[in-house]
């Protein structure tokens, strides 16, 4: 099925409902016109439509194997394919400029890794580590390991990996066994076994610089006790060369359900004594330099829900216009068999993937554009707008992760059935995006740690005044849409009001949970509650959308407005349900002696 990257709809999300337009008015990126972004966008929408695409089902037939010299060998093509994207310079998008990077917008960089993930998610979940480590030493990395390190990662030279996960130790960290001893020269060797490692090894690079998670001898117990360390593959010379490979390996290649074209491995460190390693930050401080980079991941994985949902809904769209099975209620009898697209419940499938995908979209550009305000606030000195932002970005993150690979699971399920019987042959390729999207709800904290992270953590921000300030604000919306001489659009902000009223009952439920000790009571209702936040964020969304498009009298006002009626009046609803389970649902949850033995 043909697939092309949807550029224009996804630069007015961008620009319009994000907030990239707000800030490129208000001078926040002197060097960035609305022109370059679209340019930007363009070639990236190129390089995912006519170069990663094309090559998504062969390399998931393909895979990546540990050969006998204890190499993984990648699909056919694939290293030619990531060269030409490094050498394209996407890698470096949003990093700084001090080290070859091009300083944009995360807004910017969350686009094109839309698109990346639209033409393969076995191909972009690489990348998404390397930016994830980019971030992390440059926040974290003594200036001798900047100097060595960043640039090559920068531009996608060498590519970056996250070491967190043991055989006994997957979400609780508590468990990690992996050791880490002073050598006495400012470097620390590394033994133990770490799993599922994302692009652990490959032959698309040179070097990988792997950061590892372990614990020093007298660490204190506990997560406080957990340090992190750069780990290269190949050692780096004085002089930038590679020197000598250091006691590490890939141990073995995970068969997996999906991702295929993504190496994930088994990685032993230590095998002849030590692995070398050099300490990024400070010792036993290695989580919270761990979460500067799972921070970046997650919202990265979020964009790959939406990216895998774009993908399965366009597919699915193509086949429902072509394949020809009955007639449209009215047809002669003696009429032909016309396309399935005809038929009410393949519009309602078709239309909630759309719709879904747009709001998830939405909501994931926005959390990287509060990440953009929180950086630059933090730039100009700017305390209280950076502590503003960064509670933001706090609240959004767990949201975008998990509502939006949920979502990116269950369009590509929808995908399957709407293809019917050819959806569950592997030749179609409707299958293979739905096995590609259900890791994403499980990698970089599984979406109930997500719901227990925004329940826990986010909320509480400022004692609740972060997410009551933003709950305002989506009310605004509400209001302004209702308010409108658009009969459609008032009907949309009222019916995305009434779920305003849900998710704001259900967070002073929450709070109020919270705040007694209730925990267990907030803990059984914090997944539903995500899905209310991320069913009404969403929709307040799609209606700043809307307005949007018909003021700046945008080509897909229509489009827009339409899915935002779809969304709206078959979709958004489910918040009432959820919020029964959030407030009622608990005690069917804990009591559970006689079913869970």
């Amino acid at each position: 099925m043909s697939y092309r990257a949807p550029v224009d709809d996804m630069a007015f999300t961008l620009k319009h409902v994000a907030g990239l337009g707000e800030m490129l008015e208000q001078g926040a990126y002197p060097d960035l016109a609305e022109d370059l972004v679209d340019a930007i966008l363009q070639e990236a929408g190129r390089f995912a439509t006519e170069e990663i695409a094309p090559r998504n089902a062969q390399a998931d037939k393909e895979g990546c194997h540990l050969q006998e010299d204890g190499t993984v060998s990648t699909p056919n093509g694939w290293k030619e394919l990531y060269h030409n994207w490094a050498e394209g310079g996407w890698n470096s998008l949003n990093a700084g400029e001090e080290f070859g990077g091009q300083g944009l917008p995360l807004q910017l960089a969350a686009a094109a890794m839309d698109m990346w993930n639209q033409g393969s998610m076995g191909f972009a979940i690489g990348p998404t580590l390397t930016m994830g480590a980019v971030e992390a030493l440059e926040k974290h990395a003594s200036q001798a390991l900047k100097d060595t390190y960043l640039a090559k990662l920068v531009s996608g030279e060498w590519m970056g990996t996250m070491n967190l996960t043991e055989p006994s130790a997957g979400s609780d960290l508590n468990a990690m066994r992996t050791k880490a001893e002073a050598v006495g020269d400012g470097t620390y060797k590394i033994t133990g076994q770490k799993i599922f490692i994302t692009y652990g090894d490959h032959e698309l690079t040179d070097n990988i610089i792997h950061l590892v998670l372990a614990r020093l001898p007298d660490a204190p117990a506990g997560t406080r006790g957990i340090s992190l360390f750069l780990v290269p593959k190949y050692f780096v010379n004085d002089d930038g060369s590679l020197g000598a490979r250091n006691d590490l390996r890939a141990a073995g290649v995970e068969h997996k359900m999906g991702i295929h074209a993504s190496a994930t491995c088994t990685m032993a460190f230590g095998d002849k004594g030590g692995a070398i390693g050099w300490l990024i930050g400070e010792e036993n401080r290695g989580l919270a330099c761990m979460f500067t980079m799972m921070n970046n991941a997650r919202l990265m994985v979020g964009i790959q829900g939406v990216g895998v949902a774009e993908r399965a809904s366009q597919q699915a769209h193509a086949y429902a216009a072509d394949r020809k099975q009955g007639k449209a209620i009215g047809t002669p009898k003696d009429g032909e068999m016309e396309p399935i697209l005809v038929h009410p419940d393949v519009k309602r499938n078709l239309l909630t993937m759309k719709a879904m995908t747009e709001a998830v979209r939405s909501i994931s550009y926005r959390c990287a554009f509060a990440l953009d305000q929180s950086h630059l606030a933090k730039a100009k000195g700017d305390a209280e707008s950076a502590k503003h932002w960064q509670e933001r970005a706090g609240i959004l993150t767990p949201i975008a992760k998990a509502f939006s690979t949920d979502i990116g699971s269950e369009v590509a399920s929808i995908g399957v059935q709407i293809h019917g019987g050819m959806g569950y042959i592997e030749e179609t390729g409707a299958a293979q995006y739905m096995r590609d999207a259900r890791i994403a709800q499980i990698y970089e904290g599984t979406n109930g740690i997500q719901a227990i992270d925004l329940v826990t953590r986010k909320l509480p921000l400022s004692n609740g005044a972060a997410v009551k300030e933003m709950l305002v604000e989506m009310g605004q919306w509400a209001k302004q849409a209702s308010e409108s001489n658009n009969e459609i659009l008032s009907l949309c902000g009222k019916e995305i009001a009434d779920c305003l009223e849900d998710l704001n009952f259900a967070t002073e439920w929450l709070l109020s949970a919270l705040k007694v000790g209730r925990t267990n009571q907030a803990l059984a209702g914090a997944t539903p509650y995500l899905r209310i936040f991320g069913l009404t964020l969403g929709g307040v969304l799609m209606i700043k959308g809307a307005i949007r498009s018909k003021e700046k009298k945008d080509p897909s006002e229509a489009r827009r407005l339409g899915l935002l009626r779809f969304y709206a009046v078959n979709l958004a609803p489910q918040t009432s349900s959820l919020l029964d389970a959030v407030v009622n649902g608990a005690q069917s949850v804990m009591e559970t002696e006689a079913i869970l033995v």
